[in-house]
C-alpha cells in the first residue's frame, strides 16, 4: 500500500526527508543547525519542512539507530494530518557524554501510519476483562 505525501521546504537549506534504502519505513529527518547536547539536555531540532498527508494517517517521530547508540532519544513526536507547521524533533541526551549534532545530520525517522479515528462514548461502567485494573508488573516477572 502506498500514499502520496507532500513536502514543502520552508527554508531553502532544508533537506527533504528521504528513505535511505528501498523498503525502509522511516523517512530520515535532518537537523537545520549544529548543537551540542550536554548530558540530560533537551533540545528541539527544527527540520525546515512542512508535510501534508491524508486524514486517517499520523506522522510518528522515532529514534534513528545511530542516534540511539549515542544515548539520544526522541521525546513525543506525533504529528496529525491537519498540521501544516514546521516539523521538529525533540531530542534528549540520556548519556553521560556531550553529543554534537551537525547541521544536515539525520536526527530521527518519520513513520507515516494509518490510524483509526475513534468515536468517543462516555459511560458509567466498563466491561470486565482478564487484566482488570492491573498495571505495571501485573503479569509477574516470569
Amino acid at each position: 500500500m502506498s500514499i502520496t505525501i507532500k513536502i514543502q521546504k520552508l527554508k531553502p537549506e532544508a533537506k527533504v526527508p528521504s528513505y535511505a534504502h528501498p523498503g525502509d519505513v522511516g523517512l530520515d529527518l535532518y537537523s537545520m543547525e549544529e548543537k551540542t547536547l550536554a548530558p540530560g539536555e533537551h533540545y528541539l531540532f527544527y527540520n525546515g519542512i512542512a508535510i501534508e498527508f491524508p486524514h486517517g494517517y499520523a506522522g510518528i517521530i522515532k529514534d534513528k539507530g545511530s542516534i540511539s547508540k549515542a544515548n539520544l532519544h526522541t521525546m513525543g513526536g506525533v504529528f496529525d494530518a491537519g498540521f501544516r507547521g514546521e516539523y521538529n524533533v525533540h531530542l534528549v541526551n540520556l548519556g553521560d557524554k556531550p553529543y554534537t549534532v551537525e547541521k544536515g545530520d539525520k536526527v530521527a525517522q518519520l513513520l507515516i501510519f494509518p490510524v483509526e479515528i475513534a468515536k468517543i462514548e462516555e459511560t458509567d461502567t466498563l466491561t470486565e476483562s482478564a487484566r482488570g485494573k492491573g498495571q505495571f508488573g501485573s503479569t509477574g516477572r516470569k
